[in-house]
């Protein structure tokens, strides 16, 4: 990806609206009319300079199961809440492959339309690692912890700042990603995504399926495509209860 900054043109948009909207306000002012136009202006002028609303997060709390092959191998738990002008999500899940458990918690900030501000997560197992991602804008600036090893730090860049984090074990986060999508657009919608334990950035394909039956309930399904998996999303309203991965024969139910 292009490691370079590029011009934030939103905000060199707003300017030039501001100084349009200075400029018909002074030409105005020599009219009779011209404290109701001021007003007319000052109202306009807010109205084109805040920016426009995003989804708004929902808070939610819940567990979740992690199956493969039918068998249990894990559990989650996350929350959603508010936290003063920010939101926060935090997940914590236990994995277990053979004789190994892995602990894995993340804590993820946002702002109420999902643009993430920071993340941090750590993981306790065979090995040990940490790691906390401070998004501004379009940059991610990545500060890696591992056992044993000098810290790492990595910078990247995303095509938009609307950066959905999918993290390992961490399924919490697809319910954010659902909050992304434009539901009253529908179709196919492209998002960068970050996988912050493995330091991968990508992007990824969400697209409503429509209603669908699913363990004798209508849920709302998302289809998300990466460049090497396909996961099916279920959402009960706001509530994201289950997820399927057919290609790996696994899936997380909520409890």
């Amino acid at each position: 990806m292009n490691h370079s900054k590029k011009p934030r043109r939103g905000i060199l948009a707003a300017g030039f609206v501001a100084m349009f909207l200075v400029a018909v306000a002074s030409l105005l002012a020599a009219s009779p009319s011209a404290r109701r136009a001021g007003k007319q202006m000052r109202a306009a002028q807010a109205l084109l300079l805040t920016p426009a609303a995003g989804p708004a997060l929902e808070p939610d709390k819940g567990r979740f199961r992690i199956l493969v092959n039918g068998q249990q191998v894990g559990k989650e738990e996350f929350e959603i809440a508010a936290s003063g002008d920010k939101w926060v999500a935090r997940g914590t899940a236990e994995v277990q492959s053979g004789q190994t458990n892995t602990h894995v918690t993340g804590t993820l900030e946002l702002r109420s339309d999902g643009t993430p501000l920071r993340y941090e997560w750590s993981t306790q197992g065979p090995k040990k690692a940490s790691a906390a991602v401070v998004f501004d804008g379009t940059t991610a600036t990545i500060e890696l912890h591992m056992e044993s090893r000098q810290p790492f730090t990595q910078q990247l860049t995303f095509s938009s700042p609307r950066i959905a984090i999918l993290d390992n074990n961490l399924n919490y986060q697809y319910a954010i990603l659902a909050k992304l999508y434009d539901w009253s657009k529908k179709g196919p919608q492209t998002f960068p995504v970050l996988v912050p334990q493995e330091l991968t950035p990508g992007t990824a394909t969400v697209e409503s399926m429509g209603k669908q039956n699913s363990g004798g309930k209508s849920l709302e399904e998302l289809r998300v495509r990466t460049e090497d998996n396909e996961i099916d999303v279920y959402l009960d309203g706001a509530r994201l209860v289950r997820i399927a991965v057919p290609g790996a024969n696994a899936e997380i139910v909520r409890e």
